[in-house]
């Protein structure tokens, strides 16, 4: 294992500090609880929104704070949910009067973590709510999961409640916006080779040369076929043929469509997966108004993408076009 890393337990404090130095300005680091959160938290103004989950998933979610985005974030170590209490102490320490709204992507560590801070907080006398996000379609159920997992499609879910947070939404329109954005948004995921954690220092699984994992799982998990290599052109068919029917997707909705890095695949081939999945959807009469193309919820250096369709209406499409101030940023 060739890595940028001292002690591997000290891989999460180390990347968080850095995120912490680079944004003096907007964020703040609390080392006790992992937490990096919004300089200006808690603001009484707007409702407080957090996600968790483990490290690793990068950008997702440590550095999606900012500005019409998180508040904060405290995740755990790599691949591993955040101790009951990391999430326990940041919802007080970052509480406003309008509430605090918890996002979590569905893995059976999250949840319990998750639903526990929420029932200690309530017992404080904090008002929190909690919304589970499910958009990967490849298995219902997984070792790690009760029903659907949560994968790249949370970024829609957080920066649709994001935005209408900042424009003064309450805790119940918040949780609203998050359910509607959750369930018009379907995501599957292609591994083409493994990722190595820095704590294990060798592959998480086997994968053969000539083989990839269709449906893979953000944490490595088995998708729903191992296959034999195939060119981009079918890696977009069975993407597409897997997500369109799910919702289902209808001819002649706009889409939201996100072609998402798992950490290890060139910029360039994410462009040429997207290009193809914008002309087959356009040959399907399918518009698409608006697209992302980078990483956006990783598996550390895994090679793949994962596809991500959302059916966009008025409101969605607008809370999506809001301005975000994040670590992520281009210049």
């Amino acid at each position: 294992m060739k890595k940028f890393v001292n002690d591997p337990k000290q891989f999460v404090p180390e990347m968080l500090q850095g995120i912490a130095l680079a944004n003096p300005d907007t964020l703040r680091y609390v080392p006790a609880y992992n937490l990096i959160h919004r300089a200006d938290a808690p603001n009484n103004n707007k409702v407080t929104i957090i996600q968790g989950s483990g490290s690793g998933h990068e950008p997702a979610h440590v550095m999606t704070v900012g500005r019409g985005m998180l508040d904060g974030a405290c995740p755990g170590d790599v691949f591993a949910a955040p101790p009951l209490d990391f999430i326990t102490e940041t919802v007080k320490l970052l509480a406003s009067e309008k509430g605090v709204l918890l996002l979590v992507n569905n893995y059976t560590g999250d949840r319990m973590a998750f639903e526990m801070a929420e029932e200690v907080a309530e017992a404080d006398g904090l008002k929190v709510r909690t919304l589970f996000i499910d958009d990967d379609v490849s298995v219902k159920d997984s070792t790690y999961t009760v029903g659907r997992r949560g994968v790249a499609g949370n970024f829609f879910v957080m920066k649709a409640v994001g935005a209408a947070a900042e424009n003064g939404a309450d805790l119940d329109e918040l949780v609203r916006i998050g359910e509607k954005v959750n369930s018009v948004t379907r995501t599957m995921g292609i591994a083409l080779t493994a990722c190595t954690p820095p704590a294990k220092g060798s592959p998480l699984f086997e994968l053969g040369d000539d083989e990839i994992e269709i449906g893979v799982g953000i944490h490595g998990e088995p998708g729903r076929r191992r296959a034999k290599w195939m060119p981009a052109n079918d890696i977009a068919d069975e993407l597409l043929e897997a997500i369109l029917p799910d919702l289902p997707f209808e001819s002649g909705d706009r889409l939201a469509v996100m072609v998402n890095g798992l950490g290890g695949t060139p910029i360039s081939e994410l462009y040429l997966l997207y290009g193809i999945v914008h002309q087959k959807l356009a040959d399907k009469g399918f518009m698409v108004g608006r697209n992302y193309v980078g990483e956006y919820c990783t598996s550390l250096d895994m090679a793949g993408a994962s596809l991500t369709l959302v059916k966009l209406d008025e409101e969605v499409e607008a809370l999506l076009a809001e301005p975000a101030e994040i670590a992520v940023r281009i210049f």
